[in-house]
């Protein structure tokens, strides 16, 4: 389907391939974006999924109503809302622009709505029904852009296919595909095949995501595919500069001291921020080691390892020190 251009509102300019930092549960909230954009300057921010309560008139928590108002730099932030009820992710909607939020997202991929009894994230793709009356409900009440973060289904990757005309039809700005199925989970390899076919079956922009790890994987993903961009998330938490070298600004293949360097430098940052972010060393030091889960990287993991046995952040410290 042909989708008019002046329709669709997007985050990033229309002549630019944007480089996005994924939305990570427990790994991106605010120090880790500021940090982020500081250091290499992502195209677009999200934050970590915010989750919209059924149940009670105050949707959105007070922490992830700070999470929403809390943005620096210029790089936009784009908020995702995680639920079920229409009614309550519309009320969400409101209240989300209400704190500041330009930008929204609806989360149709995560697997942890595999561990409720609730139909939220991927597990809302085994509705479609659901989703035909949520997807139109909040485009009315989104005034900015309006995007949807998705799985290529939940066990079955032609379900994208059958939500591409509602999305098309409810004026979606923009899609951000992760092309393996809710029940996979991280396992096996995420198929750009099923990338490359939904950019050929839609008008909409479509942002690729999933194992790009290197320079050169998020090359060829976006010439296999023809994607508008790319998201990046533990590739980018193994190697922050992966914006960079996707870029041409920094070396393409870094060796192993540069990787270790770096990771130090990083972990550092991450220690000096979350010891402002975060109360109490017990704390600070398990949202520590939440990052470190995320670096997914063999050339790093026996070093990842020692980290995560720290006991204490002066233990930490020291092991950070040793690092070679």
């Amino acid at each position: 389907m042909a989708i008019s251009r002046s329709r669709i509102r997007l985050p990033w300019p229309a002549d630019a391939i944007p480089l996005m930092l994924a939305p990570m549960q427990g790994v991106t909230n605010r120090a880790i974006r500021d940090l982020f954009s500081n250091w290499v300057g992502p195209d677009v921010l999200f934050t970590e999924f915010v989750r919209v309560s059924g149940n009670s008139k105050t949707r959105i928590a007070a922490s992830d109503r700070k999470e929403i108002s809390c943005q620096r730099g210029t790089a936009p932030l784009v908020v995702q809302l995680i639920g079920s009820s229409p009614a309550a992710l519309v009320a969400a909607a409101r209240q989300a622009q209400s704190a500041g939020a330009v930008h929204l997202n609806l989360n149709l991929g995560c697997p942890y709505g595999r561990m409720t009894s609730s139909l939220t994230g991927g597990k809302l793709l085994q509705r479609p029904d659901l989703i035909e009356e949520l997807v139109p409900a909040l485009r009315e009440v989104i005034q900015g852009s309006f995007s949807i973060k998705l799985r290529a289904g939940y066990d079955d990757h032609l379900t994208v296919f059958r939500l591409l005309p509602l999305f098309e039809t409810a004026g979606v700005d923009f899609l951000v595909l992760h092309p393996r199925t809710v029940l996979q989970n991280y396992t096996g390899q995420a198929d750009h095949q099923v990338t490359k076919e939904v950019v050929r079956a839609t008008g909409l922009p479509v942002i690729a995501n999933g194992d790009i790890r290197t320079a050169a994987v998020g090359k060829q993903i976006l010439q296999l595919t023809g994607a508008a961009g790319l998201m990046l998330g533990r590739g980018a938490i193994a190697d922050p500069w992966l914006f960079k070298r996707l870029r041409g600004e920094a070396a393409e293949n870094p060796g192993r001291s540069e990787r270790l360097e770096l990771m130090q430098r990083f972990m550092r940052e991450v220690v000096k921020r979350y010891a402002v972010l975060f109360c109490g060393e017990k704390q600070i030091l398990t949202k520590i080691k939440g990052v470190l889960t995320a670096m997914e990287e063999p050339q790093l993991q026996l070093h990842v390892d020692k980290l995560k046995k720290a006991k204490t952040l002066a233990d930490f410290e020291l092991r950070l020190n040793e690092l070679s």
